[in-house]
């Protein structure tokens, strides 16, 4: 059972959060900035840090896929609500004391598109961090800082396909 499905099951939507758990990438210079930003900052909910990936991440949530927390931000509720990406920024700013009404603006739709747009710049900024090499993801898509965002559909090599 995902951690979606069970965040699901029990009702976690309609249910407070009083506790939230940001998976990081430690080998990522920007993320463990930000990391050591959020733990110096003021809070309304608390925040517990783990790096994405890692043993304990993989031990207290064993339903996400852990190679795509690599790839995203990823922020999971004490109910087990699931944020990933734009929406796990913008729900880590509400946790913060000084950054809720900015959080506020951005879970509008105009401000969602703007936090998506910070959510890309960072990939960039990132992506430029790798040597100015592409960044890939599992899924297909990469970026490379001179080409901007593209597509390559996994392919069944040697005859074996994934099946979903």
């Amino acid at each position: 059972m995902s951690a979606v499905a069970s965040a699901q099951d029990r009702g976690a939507a309609s249910v407070p959060v009083r506790g939230l758990t940001v998976l990081y990438d430690a080998e990522c210079a920007l993320c463990t900035h930000l990391r050591g930003w959020l733990v110096r900052q003021p809070k309304l909910v608390p925040l517990e840090l783990v790096p994405a990936g890692s043993d304990e991440a993989r031990r207290r949530f064993p339903g996400l896929d852990h190679a795509a927390t690599l790839e995203e931000v990823t922020v999971i509720g004490d109910s087990g609500q699931v944020y990933q990406a734009s929406r796990a920024w913008i729900v880590v700013l509400w946790a913060l004391r000084e950054h809720r009404p900015l959080a506020h603006r951005l879970s509008t739709p105009a401000g969602a598109r703007l936090a998506r747009g910070a959510v890309l710049a960072a990939a960039k900024w990132r992506g430029a961090q790798w040597g100015g090499q592409a960044y890939p993801r599992t899924d297909g898509w990469a970026y490379d800082p001179r080409a901007g965002w593209t597509h390559n559909p996994p392919t069944c090599s040697g005859g074996a396909c994934a099946t979903g």
